[in-house]
């Protein structure tokens, strides 16, 4: 088989272990991989979401990452299939010098779940490295009475291979004076020395040439060679000594470069050139030969570059003292360096919400940070703590990580976005710190019903509106964002007059503008009471409600209308038929201020504008009558004299008091008569000139049947009275009292009799018709011509008993008493 099959095979193997301790691993929970050295990028190293139990279509939307420490990443996640491949060449020895098992740490972090998965990753060795020498040549100078069996170091092959690959054995070529030894290290290095098997003879051979051979196991094994030349010189008694077997050094890392770390001492008891001691560096790694620096003829060794602990904490050489003439001595050098608190905690975030809903559960993590210090001890211990106050908290996880979590539920309506800073401090002296800011949004959630200006709204609006006429705007304003603020305006529905309230109002739904969708009419509708609804654009939606009172306001829109007197249309479409129905009567010898008549009139309007005033604006006699501003009454403002004409015609206006006044008038026609007879021919004559067609003996049957009332009338009142007398007659027969006072008679039973008694004096009078109404006769006593019904007396008041006095009282006193004659 050839070599490439060989290694082809060899990686086959490799992949199938690696894949067997995989899932070993994966079954305790953790995902542990191995990887050979020089893979091509691409390559496959484990079924991560299979080991897991992640499914790839939920992985793929959730997000998510691979972060390695260091700067450098060597491993990536395949999207499709869940693999994870190498993302660059790895290079065993360049990433783990002088480190026997070379395990390089990953995680992958899911960003939905805000979960870590820790990966390791084993870096197996393959031999691509040839074990190498120093210094291609090496001279060494022995003197020829030097004896058999001596021994001197050679120099050490270097492989930086491991196990089976490394180093292996050493081989020496060229002369039978010379043999090769190999001594075991303390570390369990091959350390190979020169062995003198024969005496040399200088005369013999100046110079010796011999060839070392380093081999390290692998298949095929890879070799290293140094030319070895050996100088044989006179005799030279004495070698170097070292003051020390070993120097240990301790050195800060910020020790500056230059200085001088430590001075090697070396003392040769010969003299001259043999006594000569120069220095040098036998065994150093290739790391400390770029720090390191020997002074050969001092034995100083300085600082080329800064130490960093954090890059290596301890450096071991080998220096030899040697001398003129060939001898030399060796001793062991440790450089242990100190750490110092230089370096500042490294916070990482891994993974991070930019936004988080605001009905989000206590214990939500928002953000996964990572956080190092390179420093070891007191100086690499961190502490985290967050700043200011914030509803959130720390949550340490696991290894070096931090979960920042909410520790109460958010409200954007208070806060819509926080910077959170984390801060992390070591524990040096002093102490060194670094923060890391994280931006988070909150998002709105329906959580807030709109929420009017005012508790109640009221307006008012004058009568007779034009249609659309806008009457006031309700505002609502929700706190919460985009959609969810966003409102708009409705009418509750209701009733008005048996009317949809919408057929009075409406409501603009994106600016809560009311508007009347009709004229109103204040005798009609006076106030509107209606409920508006502000809904927000949540899913559910949020909703609140405000009342809005609508007062109509009066306008002087109304004329007043006159109830009394009416005028002839209306006394017609009564079916009254008589032009006289405005007729009133006044007595010619009424005194000044007697009532003649009252003007009634009503306004539909309201406040002032439904304020009534009375004046007379045309008689036919000014200065006879006069008429109560607000009253309305019609009264003789003086007494009418005989010059004065029977009829008069009197124009009433009655006026409101809005803006601009609206007016009526009403038409009054009062006769003045000193008789019956005078009143009836007046009557008559203003029914004819009325109705000129209609027939005489319409008038007289109309005035028949109002005296034969006024005698029935009065007929049945002496009937009444006779029995009220009669019965207390017999009372005083039966039971005659002690005094003149009657007792346990109910006072009511005799309430009225004033009135009775103004009755009989108002209506004694003689009647005598004739088919003629122009000759019948009716004669009245001049006590009633202008008397009146007097008031009768509240029910309170005791009304006085009738005596026998009062009823004489009531009878005419004196029978040749002044009569009135109408004729």
């Amino acid at each position: 088989m050839s070599a490439a099959g060989r290694r082809w095979g060899r990686r086959q193997r490799a992949l199938l272990w690696a894949v067997l301790l995989a899932a070993w691993e994966a079954a305790w929970g953790q995902l542990r991989y191995s990887v050979p050295e020089e893979m091509p990028k691409g390559s496959f190293v484990g079924d991560v979401a299979k080991d897991l139990g992640l499914q790839l279509p939920a992985l793929s939307e959730q997000g998510f990452r691979v972060i390695s420490e260091g700067s450098t990443q060597y491993f990536s996640l395949h999207g499709k299939t869940g693999h994870l491949v190498t993302a660059e060449r790895i290079d065993r020895e360049q990433l783990c010098e002088n480190v026997q098992q070379c395990v390089v740490r990953c995680e992958l972090i899911v960003e939905g779940q805000m979960q870590v998965y820790e990966i390791e990753v084993e870096i197996t060795d393959i031999n691509d490295n040839a074990p190498s020498f120093r210094a291609a040549e090496k001279e060494l100078r022995i003197s020829e009475t030097t004896a058999a069996g001596s021994r001197f170091s050679l120099p050490e092959a270097h492989d930086p291979d491991s196990g089976r690959n490394s180093l292996q054995s050493y081989e020496l070529s060229g002369d039978e004076h010379f043999s090769l030894a190999v001594q075991a290290g303390p570390g369990g290095d091959q350390r190979p020395e020169l062995v003198l098997a024969k005496a040399l003879d200088r005369e013999e051979a100046a110079f010796h040439e011999l060839v070392l051979r380093a081999s390290d196991g692998g298949d095929p094994a890879r070799t290293g060679t140094a030319r070895i030349r050996v100088t044989v010189l006179d005799a030279n008694d004495n070698a170097p000594v070292f003051s020390q077997a070993e120097y240990t050094v301790r050195v800060p890392e910020d020790v500056p470069v230059g200085s001088v770390l430590v001075t090697l001492t070396a003392s040769d008891a010969d003299e001259g050139l043999n006594g000569q001691v120069k220095y040098s560096i036998e065994k150093i790694t290739e790391r400390a030969s770029h720090i390191l620096q020997m002074d050969g003829e001092t034995g100083a060794i300085t600082l080329l570059r800064s130490l960093d602990f954090e890059e290596g904490d301890s450096y071991e050489l080998e220096v030899q003292a040697h001398d003129g003439g060939g001898l030399f001595d060796s001793t062991k050098v440790v450089i242990i360096v100190t750490d110092v608190n230089d370096n500042v905690p490294e916070i990482s975030v891994r993974s991070a919400l930019s936004e988080i809903s605001e009905d989000a559960p206590a214990g939500t993590v928002v953000a996964l940070l990572h956080v190092r210090d390179k420093d070891s001890g007191a100086n690499g211990e961190v502490r985290c703590s967050l700043d200011g106050d914030f509803p959130f908290r720390l949550q340490s996880s696991h290894g070096s990580y931090y979960s920042v979590v909410t520790a109460r539920e958010l409200d954007r309506e208070q806060v819509s976005e926080y910077n959170v800073t984390v801060r992390a401090a070591d524990g040096g002296s002093p102490a060194l710190q670094s923060s890391a800011v994280l931006a988070l949004r909150v998002l709105d959630v329906n959580d807030n019903a709109p929420v009017f200006e005012q508790e109640r709204y009221s307006a008012r609006l004058a009568e007779n509106n034009a249609a659309g006429a806008l009457v006031l705007t309700v505002r609502a304003t929700d706190a919460d964002w985009g959609q969810n603020a966003r409102v708009r305006y409705r009418l509750r529905e209701g009733r008005v007059r048996g009317a949809p309230l919408s057929s009075y109002v409406s409501v603009q739904a994106e600016t809560g503008a009311l508007y009347a969708l009709r004229s109103l009419d204040y005798e009609q509708v006076r106030e509107l009471q209606l409920w508006v609804r502000a809904e927000d654009g949540g899913a559910p939606a949020l909703s609140s409600n405000v009342s809005v009172r609508l007062l109509i306001v009066d306008e002087n829109d109304n004329a007043p209308q006159v109830l009394y007197p009416a005028s002839a249309a209306a006394a017609a479409a009564a079916g009254s038929g008589a032009a006289w129905s405005g007729v009133e009567l006044a007595p010619r010898w009424a005194e000044a201020g007697a009532l003649v008549a009252k003007v009634v009139a009503v306004d539909a309007d309201a406040g002032q504008n439904a304020w009534l005033s009375y004046e007379l604006a045309k008689a036919t006699e000014p200065g006879l009558f006069r008429v109560g501003l607000h009253s309305g009454e019609v009264r003789t403002a003086r007494s009418p004299l005989a010059r004065d004409a029977a009829r008069h015609s009197l124009v009433v206006v009655v006026k409101d008091h809005g803006r601009p006044a609206l007016s009526a008038t009403a038409t009054l026609s009062v006769v003045l008569a000193e008789s019956v007879a005078e009143l009836l021919a007046e009557l008559g004559s203003a029914a004819e000139a009325a109705a000129p067609g209609e027939a005489a003996g319409s008038l007289t049957r109309w005035l028949v049947l109002a005296v034969a009332a006024v005698s029935c009338l009065f007929v049945a009142f002496l009937l009444l009275l006779l029995a009220l007398r009669l019965r207390r007659w017999r009372r005083r027969q039966l039971l005659p009292p002690a005094s003149g006072a009657l007792r346990g008679v109910p006072v009511s039973h005799f309430v009225g009799i004033d009135g009775v008694r103004a009755f009989l004096q108002s209506y004694s009078h003689d009647v005598s018709l004739t088919a003629d109404s122009r000759k019948s006769q009716l004669r009245l006593s001049g006590a009633s011509c202008c008397d009146t019904l007097p008031a009768r007396p509240l029910p309170d008041e005791p009304a006085p008993l009738l005596g026998e006095e009062d009823v004489a009282a009531a009878l005419p006193a004196d029978p040749s008493a002044p009569s009135c004659l109408l004729s």
